[in-house]
């Protein structure tokens, strides 16, 4: 899914809003995509708080069943969170009825299938074969970056090299393009490869046992030189 580059959209925004020629329903069009970007970072900076609102939506609602836009977001959010557990129970909760409905919610679990699967080559084509709502457009956008950072972080792990085919499939982009991401990552590019940098290893938090043994070895290292 392709990203507008925010400042030259603000720049088109308000070039066309102070047009002569520019109608009111363009203006109210335009405001209120500048709105709608707006919220959609909101919920993106506060998944958790989101997830619980929408949860508490779907427990208080009368009749027990949520409105189709509570269940696409939550299940959304689940899978922005990697919240497969939760995801799965989600979708065998919502009515039957619901899910012949709407079809974006049956869209949005085999996103969800593929993502249990590991399967990052179905991921990619289930996140691109639906024009998804405004509701859950921010979302899963912002998942396709998730995937493809971890899929990054999962081939520097385990590749020393990688062919830029293979890399592709694993980032849902072609070649050429998977060969600009690794590049921006400072890996290097020669030949068709892709050669990842090893990640730094993360030091283990200690537990306050822990550290004290730690000091305890230092110290006896210490005296020992």
């Amino acid at each position: 899914m392709q990203k507008t580059n925010v400042l030259s959209w603000k720049t088109s925004m308000w070039t066309s809003i102070w047009h002569p020629l520019a109608s009111i329903k363009t203006i109210v069009c335009l405001l209120q995509s500048a709105q709608l970007t707006f919220g959609s970072k909101m919920l993106l900076a506060n998944l958790d708080q989101a997830a619980d609102e929408l949860e508490k939506q779907e427990m208080q609602v009368q009749g027990g069943v949520a409105a189709p836009e509570v269940y696409a977001k939550l299940l959304a959010i689940y899978l922005l969170q990697y919240d497969l557990c939760n995801a799965k129970f989600l979708w065998r909760r919502i009515p039957a009825t619901i899910k012949a409905q709407n079809s974006e919610i049956g869209n949005i679990w085999a996103v969800g299938k593929a993502m249990w699967l590991r399967d990052a080559p179905g991921i990619y084509s289930a996140l691109n074969s639906t024009q998804w709502s405004d509701d859950v457009a921010p979302i899963m956008a912002a998942l396709v970056d998730k995937v493809r950072e971890m899929c990054l972080g999962l081939v520097s792990q385990a590749y020393t090299s990688v062919t830029l085919d293979t890399l592709s499939k694993l980032l849902g982009v072609s070649p050429s393009e998977a060969a600009t991401i690794a590049l921006s990552n400072s890996w290097t590019v020669e030949d068709k490869l892709a050669y990842p940098i090893k990640p730094k290893p993360q030091q283990k938090q200690l537990t306050s046992t822990e550290q004290q043994l730690q000091i305890l070895t230092n110290f006896v290292s210490f005296l020992e030189n």
